[in-house]
């Protein structure tokens, strides 16, 4: 039976992928896709109720293993159509702080269902007979509401839960990718320095003598250090290129020099 509904998984996720690259629109392919996994969860039900289970330990382990990761998908979906669906128009600012209201509804839902949760990563088996066996429910174990309006022929008191823990955890996910893309596309694109290390080493120390950085109150090697990180460059032992522009005989500020030269040449162009 296992290797029936192996297969049967693997046929659900290659036509998803199918689906999802079939249209331009994600919000329709997402609709596609939640259309046949509703599909392939009748022929499922239908196969159980046509077949039933040999014994109650059969029963457990698809109710707790195979059918949850059916529905999951269908959670995990119909999730995120309904947060693209939703997604507000405007600036960055809000768009962050939707995405992060989204991510506080996932983590309020494993704050309440913690015990559960723990049960299940801990893969807990002592109430398995009360949670995964028809007909079987405690009204004490905090059950969904779904649960007392789906079918109970083809329901337990929380294979949904496990469902919605396995979606949940991609949902969250998706919504953490979306919020760091949020937040990269408002970082700088990293510039790379193209001159020398000497020049960018005269740059710095020129800076430095300024106290043009926290009113001349940051080290000198923090100020290297990011400008390494910022432009992409490793600038070695700064301190000897710094002693080399000292000692220089003739012009031991060339780059500094250069640079107010060709500042005056571009407004002297401008103006003509």
């Amino acid at each position: 039976m296992d290797t029936y509904y192996r297969k049967k998984i693997i046929e659900l996720e290659d036509q998803i992928k199918y689906l999802s690259y079939q249209e331009d629109d994600y919000l329709i392919s997402y609709e596609k896709v939640i259309e046949y996994i509703l599909q392939k969860l009748n022929e499922l039900k239908k196969c159980v109720l046509d077949k039933g289970f040999t014994n109650q330990e059969h029963e457990i382990h698809f109710f707790k293993k195979i059918k949850p990761l059916f529905l999951s998908k269908l959670i995990y979906y119909n999730s995120i159509y309904k947060i693209e669906m939703k997604k507000p128009h405007g600036g960055s600012d809000i768009f962050k702080e939707y995405l992060s209201l989204e991510l506080s509804k996932i983590k309020r839902y494993f704050d309440n269902n913690i015990d559960f949760y723990k049960y299940y990563r801990t893969n807990s088996k002592y109430l398995d007979d009360k949670y995964f066996v028809r007909g079987n429910h405690d009204i004490k174990l905090s059950l969904d509401t779904y649960y007392f309006e789906a079918d109970q022929r083809f329901s337990t008191s929380h294979d949904y839960k496990i469902a919605k823990i396995i979606a949940y955890d991609l949902v969250q996910i998706y919504l953490e990718n979306q919020l760091y893309k949020a937040v990269d596309r408002l970082r700088p694109t990293l510039l790379n320095w193209t001159g020398s290390k000497t020049a960018l080493t005269e740059l710095i120390y020129a800076l430095y003598s300024r106290g043009v950085f926290d009113n001349g109150n940051t080290d000198i090697k923090h100020i290297a250090k990011y400008f390494e990180a910022v432009f992409n460059i490793d600038l070695g032992d700064f301190y000897h290129t710094y002693l080399e522009l000292k000692n220089r005989k003739i012009n031991p500020t060339k780059f500094i020099d250069s640079l107010r030269k060709g500042l005056i040449q571009k407004m002297q162009e401008e103006d003509e």
